[in-house]
């Protein structure tokens, strides 16, 4: 669980290749009709209906780890995102001006020759600092310097408003150290999880023969990290676990700290971060307890192997060719089944993006975003809003009182559309176009001390926790807003020349998703003010919590690549806004008059089918085998097959709009289909 606690949807899907469909004008345009397999009734698989044709003609570039509407989007932005590069790169305007540090930076980053002759020296003065190490406080410290830098070894740190009080920040640490992505890669014995750990040690000794380790060294040196790290596993919390925030969260004295777990140094590691604080959420305080029994039992040597090994690899991706091979091997061949390494202009982008994001996004609005399309935005946010409160009003399982703060929670929602009001100010950070590794660096410590600064100040909630060209979106329950940067404000989930059904089931379902987000597994635990406090009455939540089981039985029982189980306990909450979302934005469709209006055909489709279309074709995907098990893994959305079928074999429109019958796969009893929101 990352530090950040954002309820996001598909952050890590790619999907679809839509190529060409936007630039045409006639409705029929929005609905890619050679992707629909006819031989595939509706009723029985309407993503293969939807998309089968699709699926069987799509081959998945090399470079990726699959293919889908997703990465289409993806591809024609970061076009766009090229040439604002290549134009800040060519003319980088005024010194300290955010088209000089664009520019600059992405030259820095494509200038491989000079990154290419320093080799490692970069990272050679930490090497040696980590050579030095002699005592427990000196791991400690190394290990809390390197998150001022943007190395997250040994724990995870960050600064987020206060769970059971938002209106103030809090330094949060939770369990981390790992290399894997993942405790249960420590522990499964099947042969596609013992590849990746083999790849992983592979990777591990590459690294330390690249800084000069002989190959023996290197080997056993890895053999003792992998054991370390699996012993903080055997600490670490399950993706299911740390789903619930009650049990995640544990607000502790730093004096007390300082007592039951003294070999942790918590006064060192507070100030070697720059925090001053009396007390921490501490959110998983096992790892912590085990942390401080690893420290002092375990050899100086070891820690320093892993140190050296955490460092290297946290910069590998910005040093020379040899490094950046070695990361790409690992990351994206072993773990993900990328065959081919992308461009390295588009990894200098997302390295850009990830450090002074939101410069580089005023860049992008300026040029791509248009008001309009903001204000349209705003219009359909306005009426899935309204639609989410009828049909709270219209609940047969919840009580008047729970329903009007469940209406006041919606109501308090803050909306957030293509771009912050504000923008971030990164004028300290120096950027020089001849020193790629000292410009991420000098971006990681702003990046830093804009964390810290946060600190004892009140929450500002009009900060984004993306950047306006991403495409994806989020709810937030600390802050209890919705986030729809510009970047998935585009077609196939939005175009303003589309018709009101392509619209709402595209990105109205998306909005209705992060809405129901607010009142899903964990968000309904946040009260309107994002504190994690209850605001149900009991006999309420009881029965909700029955229907949140309803729909982990359900995924449960759907199958990926032949016997492997979707985790329904994982991917709860994203389900819920799934099965939920589709429900709002087709309420709120149903406000419009194309929606109202069940007669009208568009290339042989009703505005209700088209709706359903448009849903099913936005969420089309094809994966590598890989990539698809990394995610069942870890990741808290289903497949894309199950994100349509799912939620669709619930909802009674479907079944009227394609006539759905008995017999047919995807058929449930009236009385059986899943009813939350």
């Amino acid at each position: 669980m990352k530090i950040v606690k954002t309820a996001v949807y598909c952050a890590t899907l790619s999907v679809a290749l839509f190529t060409g469909c936007k630039e045409k004008t006639a409705p029929s345009a929005f609905i890619d009709l050679s992707a629909i397999d006819t031989s595939v009734k509706p009723g029985d698989n309407f993503f293969l209906y939807a998309n089968g044709n699709w699926v069987k003609k799509t081959t998945i570039p090399a470079s990726e780890v699959g293919a889908g509407s997703f990465l289409d989007l993806y591809n024609r932005t970061k076009n766009n995102i090229h040439t604002i590069l290549s134009e800040a790169e060519k003319n980088p305007g005024k010194p300290g001006s955010i088209q000089q540090k664009v520019g600059d930076f992405f030259a820095s980053g494509m200038d491989s020759a000079k990154i290419d002759q320093l080799g490692y020296t970069p990272i050679q003065s930490l090497l040696s600092t980590i050579n030095n190490i002699k005592t427990a406080e000196n791991i400690i410290q190394y290990a809390a310097q390197g998150h001022t830098r943007g190395s997250n070894m040994l724990f995870d740190f960050g600064v987020n408003p206060d769970d059971k009080n938002s209106m103030v920040t809090i330094a949060v640490f939770g369990q981390g150290g790992l290399g894997l992505p993942d405790r249960d890669y420590y522990f499964k014995t099947d042969a596609a999880t013992q590849a990746v750990v083999t790849a992983y040690k592979n990777y591990l000794q590459k690294l330390l023969i690249l800084t000069g380790t002989d190959s023996l060294t290197a080997a056993k040196e890895v053999e003792q990290v992998y054991a370390l790290e699996k012993q903080m596993a055997e600490s670490h919390k399950t993706n299911v676990a740390l789903r619930d925030p009650q049990s995640n969260y544990h607000k502790m004295a730093v004096s007390q700290l300082a007592k039951t777990m003294p070999h942790v140094q918590w006064p060192l590691v507070l100030k070697t971060l720059n925090i001053q604080a009396d007390s921490v959420n501490l959110q998983q305080p096992e790892f912590y307890a085990k942390l401080n029994q690893l420290i002092v039992t375990q050899p100086i040597a070891t820690w320093q192997s892993y140190l050296r090994l955490h460092t290297i690899n946290s910069a590998a991706r910005i040093l020379s060719a040899p490094f950046v091979q070695a990361s790409f091997d690992f990351y994206g061949k072993a773990l993900n089944g990328q065959t081919q390494m992308k461009p390295r202009w588009e990894n200098i982008y997302r390295t850009i993006d990830v450090q002074i994001g939101e410069a580089l996004g005023q860049l992008y609005v300026e040029k791509y975003f248009t008001k309009e399309a903001k204000q349209r935005i705003d219009e359909l946010v306005q009426n899935l809003q309204t639609a989410f409160a009828q049909r709270i009003g219209r609940l047969d399982w919840m009580s008047d009182s729970t329903k009007q703060k469940a209406k006041e929670k919606l109501q308090a929602f803050i909306k957030k559309i293509g771009y912050p009001d504000k923008w971030r100010d990164y004028s300290k950070v120096n950027i020089d176009r001849n020193h790629y590794f000292d410009n991420v660096m000098a971006a990681e410590a702003n990046n830093y001390q804009y964390m810290i600064n946060k600190l004892g100040k009140p929450v500002d909630r009009t900060e984004w926790e993306m950047t306006p060209p991403t495409i994806n979106a989020y709810y937030n329950p600390l802050y209890n807003e919705i986030v729809f940067p510009a970047g998935i404000l585009q077609f196939p989930f939005f175009d303003p020349q589309a018709d009101d059904a392509i619209n709402y089931g595209g990105i109205g379902m998306v909005i209705g998703h992060e809405m129901t987000h607010g009142f899903d597994d964990q968000g309904a635990q946040y009260d309107k003010e994002g504190n994690l406090k209850n605001w149900w009455s009991t006999g309420d939540y009881d029965l909700f919590k029955k229907k949140s089981q309803q729909v982990i039985q359900l995924y449960n029982g759907f199958t990926v690549l032949d016997t492997v189980h979707v985790n329904g306990a994982l991917t709860t909450g994203e389900n819920m806004a799934d099965i939920g979302g589709i429900a709002i934005a087709y309420d709120a469709f149903k406000m419009t008059k194309e929606g109202q209006d069940t007669t009208q055909k568009i290339d042989g489709f009703t505005p209700d089918q088209r709706f359903f279309l448009s849903l099913a074709q936005i969420w089309r995907s094809k994966e590598k085998d890989a990539y698809t098990m990394r995610l069942l893994n870890t990741d808290p959305h289903s497949p894309a097959m199950y994100r349509v079928n799912g939620p669709l074999m619930n909802f009674t429109p479907f079944y009227k709009a394609f006539n759905v019958v008995p017999g047919e796969k995807m058929y449930l009893p009236e009385n059986e289909r899943i009813k939350i929101w």
